[in-house]
């Protein structure tokens, strides 16, 4: 499941090549029509993320003159990728994104590149700006030879359509719309987001402490903290040399605020990376003695770029079960947890 830096990246990437804009909607695949209805003709207002979900906040064509639209009044689409979620994104020449943001069983980060040149009509460059005309509640395009919009490829459950890209998602565990006061309910049941400036960070060790349940598991809990998944869960505590079956009242305030505050610099570090990188630089190159992580269990769409950390050096016990630990040189250690496997090194987190 994509953690929630991905997510985030998802939002900033959505506000760069959409905001402003008066939208196409579509549900291709058509599972998703009437929600696509709903929402096709409006202009994005906002875009954000909230742990491992993403709000694509929508008003009416009266955005666009610069008032104001307060959230109240937004239509809002939801998505959570779940598992096997993702986005595709296309666009002309004046368009930078990553291709595809999400499927975590293929990628954990993306990387950013200018789309390839579309074919554009002889009249230039003006004539593909002002190619979307504005009539009533939908929008029609006068020159479909400004871009080439390729076709939708896979079950796209909604395509979001802009003068200058699109956007396709595939395989989401949820789309939906739903009213500000709905969304303000799911925000309700998600605890503090380390990437997002408002997050509390006493809301989590207060709700970690006050529960018996193992640190390791707990960490997994969207309600105690939004946007950690297994990489960042089994980071966190073998950099806070913490015993994952340690019971969450038994863990000291202090040691959750440093797991918190190492939580907001390796999660932010991946928003702005499209990577997560959890070594330190002391310890790259160490434990190997009893071989190398195999490339089919983790991959980075940076790997093979010199100018990065690989993914043989990327993590200290994630998918490293087996191998040697980079700091003791014992053999790092596998156990299922709640049905999610949970590495660990038992020497450096005793």
């Amino acid at each position: 499941m994509p953690e929630g830096h991905t997510v985030h990246r998802l939002a900033r990437t959505f506000d760069a090549l959409f905001r402003g804009e008066r939208l196409r909607l579509s549900s291709p695949q058509g599972r998703f029509e009437a929600g696509a209805a709903l929402l096709d003709g409006g202009t994005l207002v906002r875009a954000e993320a909230w742990g491992k979900h993403m709000f694509l906040g929508f008003g009416p064509c009266a955005a666009m003159s610069g008032a104001v639209t307060p959230d109240a009044d937004l239509a809002w689409l939801r998505v959570h990728l779940g598992l096997y979620g993702s986005w595709t994104f296309a666009g002309d020449s004046s368009t930078t994104v990553a291709h595809a943001i999400g499927a975590p069983r293929r990628r954990i980060g993306e990387q950013e590149y200018t789309l390839p040149d579309r074919e554009i009509a002889p009249q230039g460059r003006d004539s593909a700006r002002g190619a979307l005309s504005r009539q009533g509640s939908a929008i029609s395009r006068s020159d479909e030879s400004a871009w080439d919009v390729p076709e939708p490829r896979g079950q796209v459950r909604v395509r979001i359509l802009g003068e200058h890209a699109v956007a396709d998602l595939t395989g989401p565990t949820a789309c939906e719309v739903i009213t500000d006061a709905e969304r303000h309910a799911v925000l309700a049941r998600l605890g503090p987001d380390p990437i997002r400036d408002d997050a509390d960070p006493e809301r989590f060790v207060a709700r970690v402490r006050r529960s018996r349940t193992a640190v390791g598991l707990q960490l997994m809990a969207q309600d105690k903290v939004a946007g950690v998944g297994n990489i960042y869960r089994a980071e966190v505590l073998f950099r806070a040399g913490l015993d994952p079956s340690t019971p969450g009242n038994a863990v000291p305030a202090e040691t959750l605020r440093e797991i918190w505050d190492d939580l907001v610099v390796l999660m932010r570090d991946g928003v702005a990376t499209g990577r997560i990188v959890t070594t330190r630089p002391e310890h790259r190159g160490r434990g190997h003695e009893l071989g190398h992580m195999d490339p089919r269990r983790v991959r980075q769409n940076t790997d093979g770029d010199p100018a990065v950390v690989s993914r043989d050096e990327s993590f200290y016990v994630y998918h490293r079960d087996g191998l040697a630990c980079r700091v003791c040189g014992n053999p790092v250690q596998v156990r299922d947890a709640a049905g999610r496997n949970l590495f660990w090194c038992p020497t450096c987190q005793s």
